[in-house]
């Protein structure tokens, strides 16, 4: 009978990418998120990104390995990259003597992609290259990506973080923590029921009752669902009407329809990519791709050998 390795769980996560990215990708230690809050404690998610400005902080993003982040493409109007700051390992946006455990970097480039379209959202997706890599701790780490035909099922739990406004005109309270709310998936079909605009590069997220969603301010910022140990990006803050309303979720540029453009733009040491089939639960049936699988073949072994 041929003998099988099963992990636990109901997800399919097939992890590529470079040896460096795959190791840590979507990891982060200070985490033990299981049900929601409001404002996320230090650490809790370490890809998290401020894009600040001359008026301070604008958008959100998500690092993606040591020099670049992914964001919105709604959140620039150009390609230049006069006036712009990346903090990263941020805690809250007041008394930023006290963030720690904070770096910050000017801008080397970004790219926003070829076909984003401002009339209909399509494409609502950027590529910013920080001006020189970071050094990876518990509170400043990358998160994996969903890779090409990647699922996320009606229903799938994810994490949405930000620090927008916590309604509409509602600015954010002081000290202004970064907050992260729990938001499942909409259908797309569902979701373009309340738009008329949906596409396949979009996905979306909310409750029916509302209540729960992002806001202006957390555009760009990452929409996240957790597999196993690790968490992967499924998408990025894009639009919405109004915030949190009864029936309009929020949406996202989705991420896995972007896995050959992001690559074709980071020409080495590229991101963790992750194959997810997400229905409703959160645990996950895993399999480490090549070269990962190689470091864990001793474990694996004894694993057959012995059952």
């Amino acid at each position: 009978m041929e003998q099988t390795l099963v992990l636990c769980g109901v997800v399919l996560l097939v992890l590529t990418g470079s040896n460096a990215q795959s190791d840590v990708c979507g990891t982060a230690p200070l985490n033990n998120r299981i049900v929601g809050g409001d404002s996320a404690s230090a650490g809790t998610w370490p890809w998290q990104a401020s894009l600040h400005g001359s008026s301070g902080h604008f958008c959100g993003g998500s690092l993606i390995n040591d020099e670049w982040v992914l964001t919105a493409a709604h959140c620039f109007t150009s390609s230049s990259t006069f006036g712009f700051t990346v903090f990263l390992g941020r805690d809250t946006q007041q008394f930023t003597v006290f963030n720690f455990n904070e770096e910050s970097r000017t801008l080397s480039r970004v790219i926003r992609h070829p076909n984003y379209n401002s009339r209909t959202s399509d494409n609502d997706i950027a590529l910013l290259r920080l001006s020189s890599p970071v050094t990876f701790t518990d509170y400043i780490r990358p998160v994996c990506l969903a890779a090409e035909g990647s699922t996320f099922a009606a229903g799938a739990s994810c994490w949405v973080t930000g620090w927008g406004t916590i309604g509409t005109g509602v600015p954010l309270p002081f000290p202004q923590s970064l907050q992260e709310v729990q938001v499942p998936v909409v259908s797309n079909s569902q979701c373009n029921a309340a738009y008329g605009s949906i596409t396949s590069n979009m996905l979306c997220a909310g409750l029916d009752e509302g209540g729960k969603d992002s806001c202006q301010g957390d555009s760009g910022g990452p929409l996240v669902n957790q597999n196993g140990s690790r968490w992967i990006l499924a998408g990025v803050v894009s639009f919405g009407r109004g915030c949190a309303e009864a029936g309009f979720p929020g949406v996202y540029a989705r991420v896995s329809e972007y896995q050959t453009w992001i690559n074709s733009q980071i020409s080495s040491n590229q991101p963790g990519f992750v194959s997810v089939d997400a229905t409703s639960g959160t645990a996950g049936v895993v399999s480490l791709t090549f070269p990962l699988l190689l470091s864990l073949f001793p474990v694996l072994f004894s694993l057959f050998v012995l059952s």
